[in-house]
């Protein structure tokens, strides 16, 4: 997998805004704020389009954890086709892996989030350097998932 560019800025930016005291932060916080949805918005860009390399019947598996979990679901898959397909085990299995390395990442994201409106509540800029650390482990665990996804993607034969 290449390495996207949004990521590696707001990563740089992150290990920098670690060492920032409160006026920093307070003067720098659009600029962190908007480097950090720059490299979810290229973290997700790319899962969706590994996704979409996935098999019919890895996607369905995928879709049907999704539909059991409906709060557990940050990003739905459209619907490729109107048949059900038949899911092997195998295929179930493999789904759940990949779903549960989404989910963890997506947490991390949040706690990240969460941590960031806390520190700014609270004019903190511990709480603060503690989400850029949650931030850079959630972008981590996002990019371990694609690479999973990209195990998922059956190798083409010629």
């Amino acid at each position: 997998m290449q390495k996207l560019e949004a990521v590696e800025e707001a990563r740089t930016l992150m290990l920098e805004a670690k060492e920032w005291s409160v006026w920093k932060w307070l003067t720098e916080k659009r600029r962190v704020r908007e480097a950090a949805d720059r490299a979810n918005e290229a973290l997700d860009k790319r899962a969706r389009a590994v996704q979409k390399t996935w098999s019919e019947e890895l996607q369905q598996a995928y879709r049907e954890l999704e539909a059991a979990d409906p709060e557990g679901s940050h990003h739905r898959h459209p619907r490729k086709s109107d048949h059900e397909i038949v899911v092997s085990a195998e295929a179930r299995a493999l789904a759940k892996r990949l779903k549960q390395a989404d989910d963890a990442a997506y947490d991390a994201r949040m706690l990240a989030e969460q941590t960031f409106a806390d520190a700014e509540a609270r004019l903190s800029t511990s709480m603060a350097r503690e989400g850029t650390v949650q931030a850079i482990d959630s972008w981590d665990l996002k990019l371990k998932a694609i690479r999973k996804s990209e195990a998922a993607v059956p190798s083409r034969t010629e």
